[in-house]
C-alpha cells in the first residue's frame, strides 16, 4: 500500500497538472509484484493521445523514480470514454 501512496504522489506532482488541462486525471489502481496498475480518467479515457502520455510521460516518470517497478499497465477502459479530449 505504502509503494501505491509514493507512485500515487509522484503522478499528482510531475503527471496529473499537465493532464489536468485536458480535464484529465491518472490513478494508482494497485501496485502488486511489482507491477503499477493505472487507471487514466476524464479527459485521458478514450483520448488518442493516450498511449503516448502513457509511455512519454508515466513510464518514464515511475521507473526513472521507482526502478524496482517491472511493468506498468493501464487498465482504463478507453472503449467507454464519455468526454474524450481529441487534439483537433
Amino acid at each position: 500500500k505504502r509503494m501505491r501512496q509514493k507512485i500515487q504522489k509522484l503522478l499528482d506532482e510531475k503527471i496529473n497538472p499537465s493532464v489536468a488541462a485536458h480535464g484529465g486525471q491518472i490513478n494508482v489502481v494497485d501496485y502488486v509484484n511489482r507491477v503499477v496498475y493505472i487507471s487514466m480518467n476524464g479527459g485521458c479515457q478514450g483520448c488518442a493521445s493516450s498511449k503516448a502520455t502513457l509511455k512519454g510521460g508515466v513510464e518514464q516518470a515511475i521507473f526513472g523514480a521507482f526502478p524496482k517497478v517491472r511493468e506498468i499497465l493501464d487498465v482504463t477502459d478507453h472503449e467507454s470514454g464519455l468526454n474524450p479530449y481529441y487534439l483537433g
